[in-house]
Parts: structure tokens; sequence; C-alpha cells
């Protein structure tokens, strides 16, 4: 029971089951009348393996900084289970995505390819590089395709649905780091955020992550169908309201800003995104 504990928290639970879950319904909202359940089902476990396989790959590279910096919130930082046991299960989980998405078709399998390597790039050393932000956006911006892929046809998803998923990885990118920006400094993490906010303070980085998020609510009513424009509007009005909160805030409170705008843009990826595809079909150029 305790592995299990483990390989649950380090999995980073939280972030993994909101991705899935804006995975899984992207597909099922885009669905034609009488699609099967069972293509959503495999959208949904290919990216939750994925999200495992991203997880645990991360605090398994990150173990010794971890305990170094004495997180007792990381398992593996504890001793409750080892990198080793990390990897291993990074490596299984990340082989299992590759296989579900590759029962969806050569379109799902090769975008989950390239989301899988962009992600585990970040784990594996792009995290403290400049290129730390281009691996959020390029991992979110291929997740709505991704979701697309499995209707009929393969399509891929419309372009202002992938830039602003990209724009709110990148945001989230820049909101996660907020509350660690002094531990990382001093653990050599010098990634996109840290790099601004070393250059330009920390209120850079702070305003950069609201303005990404709050750029993906736009590009969102840009790509709401009309039926559901009243949706993006609303999400549009919360997310600006928590901008100018979080812009002013002090502490905690930009970092929750953020978050919340996060929260609505995802929410809005799950319901209000109706016109997920009108882009090319890959099916036939892939076989």
């Amino acid at each position: 029971m305790k592995l299990v504990r483990a390989l649950i928290i380090a999995s980073h639970p939280i972030p993994s089951l909101a991705v899935t879950a804006m995975a899984a319904l992207l597909t099922a909202e885009a669905a034609p009348a009488g699609f099967g359940a069972g293509a959503i089902a495999l959208v949904a476990l290919a990216v939750l393996a994925g999200q495992l396989s991203v997880g645990w790959s991360n605090d398994a590279r990150d173990a010794e900084r971890d305990a170094a910096s004495g997180r007792v919130d990381k398992p593996a930082a504890v001793g409750t289970i080892s990198a080793r046991t990390l990897w291993v299960g990074a490596a299984a989980a990340a082989t299992a995505s590759l296989a579900l998405a590759a029962v969806l078709g050569p379109v799902s399998l090769a975008i989950d390819a390239a989301m899988t390597l962009v992600a585990w790039s970040y784990n594996l050393g792009l995290k403290s590089t400049l290129w730390s932000g281009a691996t959020y956006a390029i991992a979110f911006g291929l997740l709505p395709s991704f979701s697309a892929s499995a209707l009929p046809g393969s399509p891929l998803a419309r372009w202002p649905v992938t830039v602003a998923a990209g724009l709110l990885g990148l945001g989230a990118h820049f909101a996660n780091v907020l509350p660690d920006l002094a531990a990382d400094a001093r653990n050599g993490v010098h990634g996109l955020p840290q790099r601004v906010a070393t250059r330009f303070g920390p209120v850079a980085t702070r305003s950069a992550a609201l303005a990404l998020l709050l750029a993906a609510s736009v590009l969102l009513l840009v790509a709401a169908s009309p039926g559901r424009r009243w949706a993006a509007l609303a999400g549009l009005g919360c997310s600006a309201v928590l901008a100018v909160v979080g812009a002013g805030g002090r502490g905690q409170l930009p970092f929750l800003a953020a978050i919340g705008i996060a929260g609505v843009n995802a929410a809005l990826f799950a319901g209000g995104v109706e016109a997920l595809t009108a882009g090319p079909h890959l099916a036939g150029a892939l076989g």
C-alpha cells in the first residue's frame, strides 16, 4: 500500500488527471453521433499513461536534488520509493501509452510519440535551459490534435485550439515555478521562467504567466463555435478578473490567480470547444 501511495504522489496526480480529462472530453465533445466510447477511453488511457510516465520520470530524475532541498512531499526524496522503481514505472507507462495510441491509428501514435519525446526531453535536461518553455508549449499544443486524431479520418485540431493549448501549457509552466523561484535559483534550475525572473525580476515572470494564460482565454473565444461562445465569453471575463487580481496581488495570490486562469481555460477546453477540427485528414497520408 505504501508503494502504491508513493507512485500516486510521484505521478503528480492533480495535473495528470486534469490533462487526461481535458483530452478525453475534447474527443467526446467533437465526436459525431454514434461514435464509440471505446476510442474515447483509449484516448484517456493513452494520455493518462503518458502523464504517469512524465511524472515518474520527473521525480526519478530530481530525486537527489529534491532530497538535498528537503522536499518531504516527494516520495523519492524521503526514501518511500527508489528512483530506480520510478524509472521502471516511467518506462512501462510510456510503452503502454504508445501501445494504446497505436490502437487508435498511425496518426495518434505519431502525435503521442512526439508528446512523450518532448515531455521526457524536459525531464532529462531541457528543464534547466532556455528551451523549457518550448517543451510545454509543444506538448500542450499537440494535445488537441491527439484528441482529434481518434475521430473518423484522423483530423488535426484547428489552429486556434492548437495555439490556445500551447499558450495554456506555456502559461502553466510560468505559473508553476512562481512559488519555487528562490529554491530553483539555489538548485541551479535555469529554465525560461527562471531566466526571465533573473533578468527582469520575479514580477516579470508573474506577469508573463498571467498574460500567456489570458491570451489562451482570448483564443478559446476565437475557437468557440456560436453555440458555445457564451461559455468562452464568461471564461474570458473570469480570466480577466483573475489577471487583474493576480497582477496587483502579493504573496501566493498571483500564483493562485494564475492557477485559477489555467483552470478556467482547462474547463473551456473540456466543454467550450465544440468545433475542435476543421483541418486536413492525415490517415491516408500515413497509411
